[in-house]
């Protein structure tokens, strides 16, 4: 029997301790940042850091993406209401985190990485033994990979940010938030698992940089990886939003959503980095 869908119907709460419940979506992110710490831990013992400098990565990271989400998904898609109430913007418990802003956070937060290591190693260490921001952003695509992977399932199990009915097998059946896709006779309509998709090519992008790493180029072209990562990333972004649902209320008369347009620069970047990349000799 060819399967026509698949029914989601998954609880959000995990489990819930007391007054405190634990979201799958809570998890995931979790989960992220530690298989991306241990990732990144390999990365680093292969390139004979510091001992230390990784869990202030850590901390850089996670408080850049999370600031970078938070305000973009404000800015970007509410900006009216939370230019009229800023405090809400703090009630992160609530839900609204934007991609798009996590990753402008991320670059922030790494800028701000590489200028305190370096400085503080500067007595210590040789011009050979400093990082530049190019040498992180090449090795820190490989976890951000992961860790997008996970928050995109977290996204399914949330039963959000889904796509427009299909008739694919694959299609799922989210019983949960999804009254505007309804059929004639008042059945839910399948439709597009879009975090998936992105997770998909979150996970092939992390496979590509793992064997790139592993040949040598994040040394060998500067910028190669991450200009890779912007291109797969965003690029596969811009082309899983025709298949998305219209988020907020102003997208429905644009051309392309919102993510779409906020993903064209990333690209363009990318473009740039990877031109540059075979343009530039060998360097640290």
């Amino acid at each position: 029997m060819v399967l026509n869908y698949i029914t989601w119907n998954l609880d959000p709460v995990a489990f819930s301790v007391g007054p405190l419940s634990v979201r799958w979506y809570g998890i995931c992110w979790a989960l992220g940042f530690l298989l991306g710490y241990l990732l990144m831990n390999k990365v680093y013992k292969k390139e004979r850091m510091p001992e230390g400098s990784l869990d202030s990565l850590l901390i850089y990271m996670l408080v850049s993406t999370v600031i970078g989400a938070r305000l973009g998904h404000c800015l970007f898609y509410e900006p009216q209401y939370y230019l009229s109430h800023p405090l809400d913007i703090l009630k992160i418990w609530e839900g609204g985190l934007a991609s798009h802003g996590g990753a402008i956070g991320i670059l922030i937060g790494l800028w701000l990485y590489v200028r305190r290591f370096n400085k503080s190693t500067k007595k210590e260490k040789t011009d050979k033994q400093r990082i530049s921001y190019l040498w992180i952003l090449d090795r820190i695509v490989i976890p951000v990979c992961l860790v997008g992977a996970l928050i995109r399932v977290g996204n399914v199990c949330n039963s959000e940010i889904y796509g427009t009915p299909t008739t694919l097998p694959w299609g799922f059946v989210f019983v949960r938030g999804n009254e505007q896709f309804q059929g004639p006779d008042g059945q839910l309509l399948p439709c597009h698992p879009t975090g998936l998709y992105e997770a998909f090519f979150c996970l092939v992008a992390m496979v590509l940089l793992l064997w790139m790493f592993k040949r040598g180029l994040g040394d060998k072209r500067p910028g190669l990886m991450f200009g890779t990562f912007l291109i797969i990333i965003f690029g596969s972004r811009i082309c899983i939003e025709f298949l998305k649902n219209v988020q907020v209320e102003f997208e429905k008369s644009m051309v392309l959503d919102m993510g779409q347009w906020l993903s064209v620069p990333f690209v363009l970047v990318g473009v740039a980095m990877i031109i540059l990349a075979f343009r530039k000799g060998d360097a640290r």
